[in-house]
């Protein structure tokens, strides 16, 4: 069972969208370069549908929990759905409009929502199991072509299954996305003045995400801790339609998926940055900064899609111009003449020869000198 710390689908959803937040997120300027085609973002959740505005561009995986039997139909999930239309959604048919529109999501089902028993406490979520769906889809979506990977809702404890699988998808040059969590309100967060820690997101290397709400102030319940590096719109945010219904969603999951395509924008106008890079161009484009720079509500602040494409350009041309001679230093080495053979050197004898001749000749005339000052 997947240890999650997932609000309930009905705190999430809301009838009656607010103003489209796309514009905080600077995608107009980041559109008129890229829309993410050909990039594939893989949705860690639950089984993504296929309404108009991603029609085409979703590809299912396997079921992932676990839980299904040969011959069980593997339903599709609203929320799920409404989430892959904030990563990639084309508005089509006055569905969700995502940041990256052209984009294809790989859908991974890792849960099934709402989970069952609700709320886990962190302080009950513990052990060591030896996989878990979230481990297991990390590596399926790395080893299907998945460039950005969007985990919006994580679990408690560090687990090594899942420590292991995100390194495996960050060697392999795979960005990672995570919500930071949405217990910022829980009594446990009021009291310790922090929120516990939610994974992938607390991992090193994952873009750890807060939500905020239209003023850049972090939403309410959203998850305060170092684990968040960048922040985005997480409050009442316009998705797509369910049951003839305009719907709007909050929390740090919608807030994942909006970065999720903007990460997509990264790679595909340059997919040679490393994942390491794509995060450093985003963090050092948020705004406006908090005013040490960083605290742990909104990370570096929010983040900008324009401003992230200019800075990731920026990196691609500094990586261009400092080229590493990777062979010379960490290969063989520059080639050696190799051993001498022992014995004399004809040039080294000619040499000191001479010098001696002529050194000889000087103390000679010295001497001459000398001896005829003194008759």
């Amino acid at each position: 069972m997947l240890r999650a710390a997932a609000l309930a689908v009905a705190a999430l959803l809301a009838v009656a969208a607010a103003p489209a937040p796309l514009d905080d997120l600077g995608v107009d300027a980041a559109w008129a370069k890229t829309k993410g085609a050909g990039v594939t973002v893989a949705l860690l959740h639950d089984r993504v549908g296929e309404p108009a505005e991603l029609k085409g561009r979703v590809v299912q995986a396997p079921d992932m929990t676990g839980t299904l039997f040969e011959g069980d139909e593997m339903r599709t999930n609203d929320y799920s759905t409404v989430l892959a239309g904030l990563v990639a959604g084309n508005g089509t048919g006055g569905g969700g409009q995502g940041t990256a529109p052209e984009a294809t999501v790989l859908s991974v089902p890792i849960t099934s929502m709402p989970l069952e028993g609700g709320l886990v406490d962190p302080e009950d979520a513990q052990g060591t199991p030896l996989d878990s769906p979230i481990a297991r889809g990390v590596r399926y979506a790395v080893n299907h072509g998945a460039q950005v990977i969007v985990v919006p809702m994580g679990i408690f404890g560090v687990g090594r299954v899942e420590r292991d699988a995100v390194a495996y998808a960050l060697q392999r040059d795979v960005v990672i996305v995570s919500g930071a969590g949405d217990i910022g309100q829980w009594p446990s967060s009021t009291a310790n003045g922090t929120s516990y820690w939610q994974f992938p997101a607390g991992f090193p290397g994952v873009i750890g995400v807060a939500a905020v709400d239209d003023a850049g102030v972090r939403a309410p319940g959203s998850s305060d801790n170092l684990s968040v590096l960048v922040a985005a719109p997480g409050v009442r945010i316009p998705a797509g339609r369910v049951g003839g219904r305009q719907l709007a969603v909050n929390g740090t999951q919608a807030a994942s998926a909006l970065v999720g395509g903007v990460a997509a924008l990264i790679r595909a106008e340059y997919p040679r940055l490393p994942a390491e890079l794509v995060a450093r161009s985003m963090s050092d484009s948020a705004g406006p900064h908090p005013g040490n720079g960083y605290d742990d509500k909104v990370g570096f602040g929010v983040v900008n899609a324009g401003r992230a494409l200019s800075r990731a350009g920026e990196l691609a041309r500094y990586q261009e111009a400092v080229p590493v001679a990777g062979d010379l230093y960490f290969g063989g080495g520059p080639k050696s003449d190799g051993p001498r053979p022992p014995g004399p050197d004809p040039l080294r004898l000619w040499v000191f020869g001479t010098v001696a001749v002529l050194s000889l000749a000087a103390f000679g005339l010295l001497a001459g000198l000398l001896a005829r000052r003194r008759r």
